[in-house]
């Protein structure tokens, strides 16, 4: 009876929004995940169906025993849907589902009536339309073995060289990441060797963005931090990445995911990486230890709007009010913003990537715009790295009409009129953030950006900061209008010495 336990809970908590489903499951013990996250899984597709079930035969309302509504959905979709029943001893919690089986199928019964369907399959929430455009993304991991052997290992099994939609045994190598290959989106690798040996990794094409741009060198001198590890496909791409050379610190707070990034990084023979079970943003960067840190990867949490893979789109049957869901993205705003200044406090790091799987831009463009401004920022002389570092080949960049002031109106209600010098400056931050779109771009929902430290090797190679403009961006109206650029004032002559002059 612990598993219908453990499934409900995870339903409880993504009802709470704690976390997509992928990411919960991976929370349960390895033990019985598999067993958990078919439940959860197949609860969800036909979770409508079995909550207008549950509330005619009035479950909930005369079984006190069945305490949460999560409970009841996964018992009853056992009772109702699996072979064999409810897997689990004649307690008092299976007396109590049992004791009003006739009522709960004839309500399944008259449901499936009503709805015009065949099949108990017909009721079934169906798949996203945009996760079906999406291939299966396998990242080859080269800590273990080069592309060119994978590739003709995966030939020697039937695979064909051409495209994952060409064929039903297609694949094919990506374009814009390296080690990256790309199969049909049915096909299965859970139970495969290569996987389990962790020779491949399944990893999402924009999840391979964040560690591809950070670009730590594999060198013993490079330090890097992964501040929000679990379960450790970015890490395990680091650690590839640095060839194994160097330190490479992988933060997990939650000690189940922990647990769960260090089978993984132990999988994928990450021999550089020491993973930390504490809170990225509870570490102090006068601490010794990683007071050398050049590299920080920030994937914090985030709303998960952008991913629309085979699971969560089981999610979006549940609406919640725009307010709600405004306070939500707020607060998640405001969580990633201190992320980022945090790293950047850190007295030796030169590169953050900052990464969210979020379509918002108040996760995405609005906190890159407010990062700027910050006294963090300004004080470490940190600035967004240009197109050219950013991965320069993906099309689809940020947003510019984001990267403006927020609340910039006259008092008449209208728009400020921006200087087409402040339109430049919104367009060429706006190209150096990079922007997936779900459905469009055969990937999830992705946003990345990349921060620099200038110094003075490096100030002339990118970008000017505008964060010095911005702080003055953030006061009253007075200080909300924009500031025109500055004229350059001609310099003085000054006159030469006269043995100089000779």
């Amino acid at each position: 009876m612990n598993f219908y336990f453990e499934a409900a809970n995870v339903l409880d908590k993504l009802d709470a929004k704690q976390g997509s489903i992928k990411g919960l499951i991976a929370t349960v013990p390895e033990k019985t995940r598999k067993r958990t996250a078919a439940l959860v899984i197949e609860t969800l597709k036909y979770k409508p169906v079995l909550v207008d079930v549950i509330d005619a035969a009035k479950l909930l309302k005369e079984e006190r025993k069945i305490t949460t509504k999560n409970l009841g959905l996964v018992l009853v979709h056992d009772l109702l849907l699996a072979n064999g029943g409810i897997q689990a001893g004649d307690g008092p919690v299976k007396q109590a589902v049992l004791r009003h089986k006739t009522r709960l199928n004839s309500e399944f019964q008259r449901i499936k009536v009503k709805l015009g369907v065949k099949t108990t399959q017909d009721l079934a929430l169906s798949q996203d339309a945009r996760a079906v455009r999406i291939p299966r993304y396998v990242r080859v991991n080269t800590i273990c073995w080069d592309t060119e052997e994978a590739i003709r290992a995966f030939v020697s099994r039937g695979h064909i060289l051409s495209g994952p939609f060409d064929q039903p045994k297609g694949f094919s190598k990506d374009e814009h990441i390296p080690d990256l290959l790309l199969f049909p989106p049915d096909t299965q690798f859970v139970e495969d060797p290569l996987y389990l040996e962790g020779k491949i990794i399944l990893q999402d094409k924009a999840s391979c963005f964040p560690a591809y741009i950070l670009a730590p060198p594999a060198e013993k001198e490079t330090v890097a931090i992964d501040a929000t590890a679990a379960p450790g496909n970015k890490t395990s791409h680091l650690a590839a990445l640095m060839q194994n050379k160097g330190q490479l610190f992988a933060f997990e707070r939650n000690r189940k995911r922990y647990a769960t990034l260090q089978s993984m990084l132990s999988r994928a023979r990450c021999q550089n990486v020491e993973a930390v079970n504490a809170d990225f943003l509870t570490t102090s960067p006068d601490d010794p230890r990683y007071s050398a840190v050049t590299h920080i990867l920030l994937d914090p949490s985030c709303s998960g709007s952008g991913i629309v893979n085979r699971l969560d789109h089981l999610l979006e049957a549940e609406s919640e009010e725009a307010e709600e869901e405004e306070e939500r993205l707020r607060k998640l705003a405001l969580f990633q913003l201190m992320m980022i200044k945090h790293a950047m406090k850190f007295p030796s790091v030169r590169r953050i990537v900052y990464s969210t799987c979020s379509v918002h831009a108040t996760e995405n463009e609005r906190v890159v715009r407010d990062a700027l401004k910050t006294e963090e920022c300004l004080a470490g002389r940190f600035t967004l790295a240009p197109r050219t570092m950013v991965l320069p080949s993906w099309p689809r960049r940020g947003l510019p009409e984001e990267m403006n002031a927020p609340g910039m109106r006259r008092l008449d209600g209208n728009n400020w009129t921006y200087s087409l010098t402040h339109q430049h400056i919104f367009a060429a931050e706006a190209a150096s953030l990079i922007r997936c779109s779900p459905g469009d771009d055969a990937t999830n929902g992705f946003f990345v950006c990349l921060f620099l430290r200038a110094t003075d090797n490096t100030e002339s190679d990118i970008q000017p900061s505008t964060s010095t403009k911005r702080k003055h961006q953030t006061g009253g109206l007075e200080d909300q209008m924009p500031s025109r650029p500055s004229k350059k004032r001609k310099k003085k002559k000054k006159k030469k010495p006269q043995s100089e002059a000779q």
